[in-house]
C-alpha cells in the first residue's frame, strides 16, 4: 500500500513538473515574439521622447539603467525611459532626511505619491506606463518576462524578509499581479503578499488574466505614480 501511494505521488510530481516546463516554454516563446514586435514601435517612440526632452531644455540621456533583482537572486541591468531628474537617488536621500512625513511614507510604500524628482515629461511617461517600455530589451534578453513579479531594488532586500525566497522563484515581469491589483495604491507589505501568491500560483490561466487586466489598468492610469 505504501509503495502504491509513493508511486502515485511520484507520478503526480512528475506530471506537475512536465506541465510547468511546458508552461515556461510557451511563456518564453510568447515573450520573444511580443518583445520583437514591441521593439519596432520602441524605436520611433524613443526618437519622439528625445525630441520632446530637448525642446524642454534637457540634454541628458533619456534612458535610465539600474541593477534589479532577477530570478534565483541574480541581478541584471534594467532599462527604462528616465522619468526623473539626474542623480535622483542622491536627491531622494537628502529629501527624506529633511522631510519626516515623506520618509515615513517611503518606508511604508517604497514610493512617494508626490515625488519631487519626477520631470514634466516623466509624469506623462509614468501615467501611461511608457517609461517601462525599454524593458522589452530585458524581456528579449531573458532577464524579464511580460508577466511576473516586480524587479526589486538591492536596497529593498532587507525589507522583503522571507517573501524574498518565494518572489525569486519566478522571472520578474513588465506587468504582474501587483500592478493589476492596486499598484502604487498598495503598501509594500501588500505588494509582497500579492507577489508571493503569484510565484506560488503562476500559470498560463493566471498570466492571461493579468495580461488582459493590464490594458484596463494602463488605460485608466490606475495606481500610476
Amino acid at each position: 500500500m505504501n509503495n502504491d501511494v509513493l508511486t502515485l505521488n511520484n507520478r503526480v510530481l512528475t506530471d506537475s513538473k512536465f506541465k510547468h516546463s511546458i508552461y515556461l516554454c510557451i511563456k518564453r516563446l510568447f515573450d520573444i515574439l511580443l518583445s520583437l514586435i514591441g521593439i519596432l514601435f520602441l524605436i520611433p517612440l524613443t526618437l519622439i521622447i528625445k525630441i520632446i526632452t530637448l525642446i524642454n531644455g534637457d540634454k541628458n540621456t533619456i534612458f535610465y539603467t539600474q541593477f534589479r533583482l532577477g530570478k534565483n537572486g541574480r541581478f541584471f541591468k534594467l532599462y527604462k525611459f528616465r522619468s526623473m531628474v539626474m542623480n535622483a537617488d542622491y536627491i531622494l536621500d537628502d529629501y527624506l532626511k529633511q522631510n519626516k512625513e515623506a520618509a515615513l511614507e517611503y518606508k511604508i510604500n517604497k514610493k512617494l505619491k508626490n515625488d519631487p524628482r519626477i520631470t514634466k515629461i516623466g509624469k506623462f511617461l509614468r501615467k501611461t506606463s511608457l517609461d517601462e517600455l525599454p524593458q522589452l530589451i530585458n524581456i528579449l534578453n531573458g532577464d524579464m518576462s511580460f508577466i511576473g513579479n516586480r524587479p526589486y531594488l538591492a536596497k529593498e532586500l532587507d525589507d522583503m524578509d522571507l517573501y524574498y525566497y518565494d518572489i525569486i522563484k519566478t522571472t520578474p515581469g513588465l506587468t504582474g499581479y501587483w500592478q493589476v491589483s492596486g499598484r502604487s495604491d498598495t503598501s509594500f507589505k501588500k505588494r509582497l503578499e500579492l507577489e508571493k501568491y503569484y510565484s506560488n500560483n503562476a500559470s498560463l490561466k493566471l498570466d492571461l488574466k493579468i495580461f488582459l487586466k493590464t490594458f484596463k489598468v494602463v488605460f485608466k492610469g490606475t495606481g500610476a505614480k
